[in-house]
């Protein structure tokens, strides 16, 4: 005599690595992507932000045969450098017109006149570093790259002062070290507009074993093993 058909038992589709993958009748689902690369979101609004919209900043936007730049509303060897600097570096994270113009603006003037005045505010200088680099955001990163290199250069013994911090502010770059774009034969206009960055990430870490003194290159290593030496070794 002819069975009657069994009934056909749907196919389950459940997580990796859990109880239900051994059970019968089920189908794994990959596990989810990493993703360490991808653009992490502002969890609040930045405090420079906070600070622009009330006006409490000394500036304002000024037009001449140049294009844009900032006027300050007051001397910049009178600017409290210890206030303002790390208000400014916080407004690294932005990607919002004026906020990104007037934040990295603000950064190379202050950068450029402060002199003596920068080395005494660099720890307070760390946590808006590693948090614009950790945005894992392309731009945000490029830009906070090129901050840092003109910190590093900026005033005597900066770059030796920011080696103690390097296990909060490199780990990050081990995600872009090798990040370059393969175009082929082809030409990258961004290496000429210094978004490369691959490039940058390098960059900085030469700077920063340039002028971090004899301790820089150990504790780069540390935190990036590919990294090679940039300084010939007689």
């Amino acid at each position: 005599m002819p069975t009657a058909a069994q009934p056909r038992i749907a196919t389950r589709h459940v997580p990796a690595f859990s109880t239900q993958a051994v059970q019968r009748h089920v189908q794994v689902r990959p596990p989810p992507r990493a993703e360490a690369s991808r653009p992490r979101p502002l969890a609040r609004p930045t405090a420079f932000r906070k600070f622009y919209e009330r006006g409490d900043f000394p500036i304002a936007l000024e037009f001449d045969t140049f294009g844009h730049k900032i006027a300050w509303k007051v001397s910049l060897d009178k600017l409290d450098f210890h206030h303002y600097l790390p208000l400014f570096f916080d407004g690294l994270c932005e990607t919002d017109h004026p906020y990104t113009f007037f934040a990295q603006r603000g950064i190379a003037d202050m950068l450029e006149h402060g002199g003596s005045r920068i080395l005494p505010v660099v720890p307070q200088l760390i946590i808006p570093i590693r948090n614009a680099l950790n945005t894992r955001h392309p731009e945000i990163v490029c830009n906070t790259l090129k901050v840092l290199q003109g910190l590093v250069t900026s005033a005597d013994l900066v770059g030796q002062a920011l080696v103690p911090y390097y296990r909060q502010i490199l780990p990050v770059l081990n995600l872009f070290k090798n990040k370059n774009i393969n175009i082929g034969d082809g030409i990258d206009f961004s290496q000429h507009k210094r978004k490369n960055i691959g490039d940058l990430v390098q960059e900085t870490l030469e700077v920063l074993e340039r002028y971090g003194g004899p301790d820089a290159f150990i504790n780069i290593k540390y935190m990036i093993p590919t990294y090679e030496s940039c300084l010939i070794v007689s």
